[in-house]
């Protein structure tokens, strides 16, 4: 019999290219997503009409904060594996509208968590984010450090559900992993990212922002990099024995990996590469810090290729460049 997994937020830009791995693997797909206007819907559909070509996957457009719809679907079909990824994304808009990630990642995760504990899977992989990481300074970010200054709701509302996967993990016995990504980039991406952004106006021959004047730098991780740890992942139960560095609960079977590069790059390098794939010449609007928002991030991937033998590696220019690549194709440009 086919593998059963639960992805939520499947039309996302992470969750299309899982489900599409996961029914290239082999697996039986049963996919969430709510289909809200955050960014443009029809790239949402052109996501999910991929997916619903292959016979394996179903699709269900729900919310999963509404109560009883996780319940059902656990209920109906069992999963082997859930992966979470359903979420109200974006430090800004945390700042403008911090109540629509109450309900999506607060209640919503609530909800998912209450229908594991009805109908226990395999194992749970959650998705959180380096924001949680919050204003530390000592570089780079490792599983095991202190996380408890987060500097936006988003990423305050990602730290709470590291702490609400555990105690559930503790209380009813349910292996958890939460993965902490380091901003994902690739084709298919979201139109409120930097990448995206950046590549459309460079394109229109439009000036781009460029915060904290471009002294920032980020652990870019593209995105099949990032799928390929998470399905890893999946075998990597957490259990009673931990490996070298493990982030694994004394009192749970519950871990926190990160999945990254492991390799920060300066954003104005960054935009280089965008110019590069491009054949074009940014026009910089240097531009203070974001409220919310911090200067570096920097996984140390270490525990991912302890549990995994595995390390992102797609380098900037080759990332960079399949998605200039898309963009003009999609975009017939």
């Amino acid at each position: 019999m086919k593998r059963t997994a639960i992805v939520t937020g499947s039309a996302g830009f992470i969750g299309y290219h899982l489900c599409a791995r996961l029914l290239a693997d082999g697996w039986r797909v049963i996919g969430i997503d709510a289909m809200t206007d955050y960014y443009e819907v029809a790239l949402k559909d052109s996501r999910l009409a991929l997916l619903v070509a292959e016979e394996e996957f179903t699709p269900v457009q729900a919310r999963i904060e509404t109560p009883g719809v996780l319940h059902d679907l656990f209920e109906a079909h069992r999963p082997e594996a859930v992966i979470h990824l359903a979420a109200q994304a974006g430090v800004r808009y945390s700042i403008e509208n911090p109540e629509s990630y109450v309900e999506s990642n607060l209640i919503g995760t609530f909800r998912l968590l209450e229908a594991m504990r009805a109908f226990p899977p395999r194992h749970s992989l959650l998705a959180s984010t380096s924001s949680a990481y919050g204003a530390n300074t000592v570089m780079p970010f490792a599983e095991t450090m202190k996380a408890d200054t987060q500097m936006s709701f988003y990423a305050a509302t990602k730290k709470a559900n590291e702490v609400m996967a555990h105690s559930y993990a503790h209380l009813y016995d349910l292996p958890t992993t939460m993965f902490r990504f380091f901003t994902v980039y690739g084709p298919w991406g979201r139109p409120d990212m930097a990448l995206f952004k950046f590549t459309k106006a460079i394109l229109e021959d439009r000036p781009i922002d460029v915060y904290n004047h471009g002294d920032m730098s980020r652990d870019f991780t593209y995105v099949t990099d990032l799928v390929d740890g998470i399905v890893r992942l999946i075998e990597a139960v957490p259990g009673v024995e931990p490996v070298e560095g493990d982030s694994l609960s004394p009192v749970a079977p519950h871990r926190i990996v990160n999945i990254g590069n492991g390799t920060p790059v300066q954003l104005l390098d960054y935009i280089e590469a965008i110019e590069a794939a491009t054949g074009r010449t940014a026009q910089k609007n240097m531009m203070d810090m974001q409220p919310g928002d911090v200067p570096a991030t920097w996984a140390d991937a270490s525990l991912l290729q302890h549990l995994t033998q595995y390390k992102p590696q797609t380098q900037v220019a080759e990332g960079v460049a399949s998605f200039v690549t898309w963009y003009r194709d999609y975009y017939d440009i």
